[in-house]
C-alpha cells in the first residue's frame, strides 16, 4: 500500500519481505549472501547455537545453513530445527561431496542443497523456488482447512437451527389441529416462548449473513484512515439499550486525543462488538461493565472488564477456539455459533495486535487488546 502521508500512525503490519537466516562461521560468506539476497530481510548467525537463539525471537521464512561450523554444525542445527518445526524451510550449503553428509541431511529433511563455492544465480533461484513451494503448500493447507471449516460450520448451523424451527413448527401444527386451546391460561406463556424462539431464529439468520459477508467473502485488506475513538463510541451507543434492558451499568473511559490510524473498520468493529457482547451475555443483572481506551506513542490499548461470574481456568484456555462455547448449565443448548471470540482474536492479530484474557471465578473477567502503532512514511 502506498500512502502519501507523513506523521500519522498506522497499525503495525507484518513485514512483506520474507526473512532469511544465514548461518555460517565465515563472515565473508554471510556478507556475500546478504548482498545477493538484498530483496529479503536478512538475519545472520555464525554457528548453530547462535541461530537457535535468533529463532527464539524471530519468525524466519527460510534458513540457509553451512554444514561445517564450530560449536554446533549445520546437520545438528538442521535436526533440531526440524524437530521443533517440520515445516521450517532449510537449505544446506556444503563444500563437500561426501555422500554420507548428503544422506544425513536428506534423512533430516533438508529442503535443498547448495554447493560451495556458491553460484550466486543458483542461490537466488533455489531460495525463490523454495519460498514459492512453501507458499503453494500453505495455500493448499488453507484450502483444506477452509473445507473443514465449511463442513463444521454447516453441521453447527444444522444443529443450531433445529431447536427453534422444531419448536415453532410443533406449535403451529398443534395450533392448526386444535390441540392448543387459546383460552387456556398456559397459551400466553407458550406464545411468549414461541416469540422468543422466532426472535432467536432471526438472530441466527442475521449472524449467518454477517459471518458470510465478513469472513467467507474475506474483507482483509479493506483498510482506510479511521478514528478508533469514534468507532468505539458508536459501538457503545449501540449497546446501551440492550445493557439497560438487562439491568447492567456501562462505564466508558476513553482517552481525549486519538490518532487517525489505518485499519479495517469492519474487522475492528467486529472484534470490539464480540468482546462486549460476551461481557454482556455473562454478566448477571445488576452487574457492571467498563470499557477503557488508552493511547501511547507505541500502542492503543482497549480494556473491557466485568464483575460477572468469571471463567474457570480450564474454560479460559479454550474460549478463543473456533466453535467453543461456555455452557455453565451443561444444557448443550448454548445460543450462538461460538465464532465471535475466535474471529475477534484473528482480526486483532491481522492488525498486528494481541488479545489477553484474565479471569477470576467469582470476581469477573478482564480482556485487553493491544494494537501497536507504526508511523506512516512517504514510502508506505
Amino acid at each position: 500500500m502506498r500512502l502519501e502521508m507523513r506523521g500519522e500512525p498506522r497499525l503495525l503490519q507484518q513485514a512483506e519481505a520474507p526473512a532469511i537466516l544465514v548461518v555460517d562461521d565465515e563472515p565473508i560468506i554471510r556478507d556475500l549472501c546478504a548482498r545477493t539476497l538484498k530483496d529479503y530481510r536478512i538475519l545472520q548467525a555464525e554457528n548453530g547455537q547462535e541461530a537457535l537463539r535468533v529463532l527464539d525471537h524471530e519468525t524466519v521464512d527460510l534458513i540457509l545453513v553451512d554444514v561445517m561450523m564450530p560449536v554446533m554444525n549445520g546437520l545438528e542445527l538442521l535436526q533440531k530445527i526440524k524437530e521443533q518445526d517440520p515445516e521450517q524451510l532449510v537449505i544446506v550449503m556444503t563444500g563437500y561431496a561426501d555422500k554420507d553428509i548428503i544422506l544425513r541431511a536428506l534423512k533430516a529433511h533438508a529442503d535443498d542443497f547448495i554447493h560451495k563455492p556458491i553460484n550466486l544465480l543458483q542461490l537466488k533461484i533455489s531460495i525463490k523456488n523454495a519460498l514459492e513451494k512453501k507458499t503453494l503448500h500453505q495455500e493448499l493447507m488453507q484450502l483444506k482447512q477452509l473445507d473443514r471449516i465449511k463442513s463444521d460450520f454447516l453441521g453447527l448451523i444444522s444443529h443450531k437451527l433445529r431447536t427453534p424451527t422444531t419448536s415453532i413448527s410443533l406449535f403451529i401444527q398443534n395450533l392448526a389441529s386444535g390441540a392448543i386451546d387459546m383460552e387456556d391460561p398456559g397459551f400466553a406463556s407458550a406464545l411468549d416462548a414461541i416469540r422468543e424462539e422466532s426472535e432467536y431464529l432471526a438472530y441466527l439468520i442475521q449472524d449467518l449473513l454477517y459471518y458470510s459477508d465478513i469472513i467467507l467473502k474475506s474483507s482483509a485488506g479493506n483498510t482506510a484512515r479511521e478514528d478508533l475513538k469514534e468507532i468505539t463510541s458508536a459501538i457503545l451507543a449501540e449497546k446501551r439499550q440492550v445493557i439497560e434492558q438487562k439491568g447492567l451499568a456501562l462505564h466508558s473511559f476513553l482517552a481525549e486525543h486519538w490518532p487517525i490510524v489505518i485499519v479495517d473498520r469492519r474487522r475492528i468493529t467486529f472484534a470490539l462488538n464480540a468482546l462486549l457482547d460476551n461481557a454482556i451475555k455473562f454478566t448477571p443483572r445488576g452487574g457492571e461493565i467498563t470499557l477503557s481506551g488508552e493511547v501511547s506513542e507505541t500502542e492503543i490499548t482497549f480494556t473491557i472488564t466485568d464483575n460477572g461470574p468469571g471463567i474457570p481456568p480450564e474454560e479460559a484456555a479454550k474460549i478463543f477456539e473456533k466453535f467453543y462455547q461456555i455452557d455453565p448449565q451443561h444444557t448443550g443448548q448454548v445460543r450462538g455459533f461460538g465464532l465471535g471470540l475466535f474471529y475477534a482474536r484473528q482480526f486483532i492479530r491481522d492488525h498486528g495486535g494481541v488479545i489477553n484474557l484474565n479471569s477470576t471465578p467469582g470476581k469477573g473477567t478482564e480482556v485487553t487488546i493491544r494494537l501497536p502503532l507504526l508511523p506512516i512514511t512517504p514510502s508506505d
